[in-house]
């Protein structure tokens, strides 16, 4: 299916690395033009110099001042703005117990604040476009997860301003969605999963809770999903939450 994404310019926050990078390797495919934001310049050239038609900006998202120099470089360079995933974000295990108030206000600031930022400065461009914005938040937002109370209000935040922004952008045609993964097997994933003493035990164990093929959900599927948000073959879908987790959250996981 052509999703219509050929020339379209789509920026993505962590888009060197796991699911943004998945994301990022499918705009490609699709024909359009991603823009990486991410902290790891390693990473982002390296996968510049795979895939040249891409382009890296190397960025501490937490730097609002940074968020907008990296749009306006983007437009400047490309002349237009067609998509914003914010997808970047990291489960920093800021709990109410271990925690400190400072902490959980700056993981809040951490895994929401460059969300808001660079759709505040993206937002004129993709008046002009009618572009799409779509926003990775996590199950934890809906499940829970425990000690992780930072990243669970981050990420709950990321579900309420999908469906405000939803509504304040709808007189520009602008559709804002939500993808909401549960168990994603990336190479962050797997570095958490090497801390346990016998790895291949947690990780069957995890698995075996995930009702639709007992197995993790792949980055790549992350991001064909989010590619059809991103076009119009979505044309009528927004303020919307999609799980894409193998029925973790809906489905009874006792079966």
């Amino acid at each position: 299916m052509d999703l219509h994404l050929k020339n379209k310019v789509t920026i993505v926050s962590g888009g060197a690395k796991g699911i943004g990078k998945a994301i990022c390797i499918q705009l490609l495919e699709e024909g359009s033009v991603p823009i990486l934001l991410d902290l790891d310049e390693t990473a982002g050239k390296n996968f510049c110099k795979k895939f040249p038609k891409a382009h890296f900006i190397g960025i501490d998202l937490n730097d609002a001042f940074a968020c907008r120099k990296a749009v306006e470089k983007t437009e400047k360079k490309l002349g237009h703005i067609d998509g914003l995933v914010n997808n970047a974000g990291f489960n920093d295990a800021v709990g109410l117990e271990k925690g400190t108030p400072q902490k959980f206000i700056q993981s809040i600031n951490r895994n929401c604040g460059h969300y808001f930022s660079l759709a505040h400065y993206c937002l004129p461009h993709l008046k002009k476009s009618k572009g799409s914005i779509v926003n990775i938040a996590s199950k934890v937002a809906l499940t829970g997860q425990g000690n992780t109370s930072g990243y669970a209000a981050a990420k709950g935040a990321i579900l309420a301003l999908t469906r405000e922004w939803a509504v304040e952008l709808l007189p520009y045609s602008i559709r804002v969605n939500a993808l909401v993964p549960a168990e994603v097997w990336t190479d962050m994933y797997q570095s958490w999963i090497n801390t346990f003493p016998e790895p291949e035990v947690r990780k069957r164990e995890i698995e075996k809770k995930i009702p639709l093929g007992k197995r993790m959900t792949t980055p790549e599927e992350i991001a064909f999903m989010t590619l059809v948000l991103l076009s119009e073959r979505s044309s009528h879908l927004t303020g919307q939450w999609i799980n894409v987790d193998g029925g973790y959250i809906n489905l009874d996981r006792a079966i």
